[in-house]
């Protein structure tokens, strides 16, 4: 296992310690998950994958909770539009 993961979030080139969370890793690089109806940021809130506010397009796949992803190599993270 790799100690680091390099991956990019919001097309930030982030690298972040082994066993990260993707929604950790959002954080990290300042992009929120979502947008609200509103217009507001979203980022996670529950970190358990019930409230779906972390909710990101990981590799191309749309509405993942990323609390319940850990990253890894070359992913390709967005927010969830």
């Amino acid at each position: 296992m790799r100690d680091r993961i390099r991956l990019r979030i919001g097309g930030k080139p982030l690298e972040v310690p082994a066993g990260t969370s993707v929604a950790v890793a959002a954080m990290t690089a300042g992009v929120g998950s979502r947008k609200s109806v509103a217009g507001e940021t979203r980022a996670a809130l529950c970190a358990m994958g019930v409230c779906f506010e972390c909710c990101m397009r990981i590799d191309g796949r749309a509405h993942v909770r990323s609390c319940q992803v850990l990253c890894a190599e070359g992913m390709e993270v967005e927010p969830d539009e």
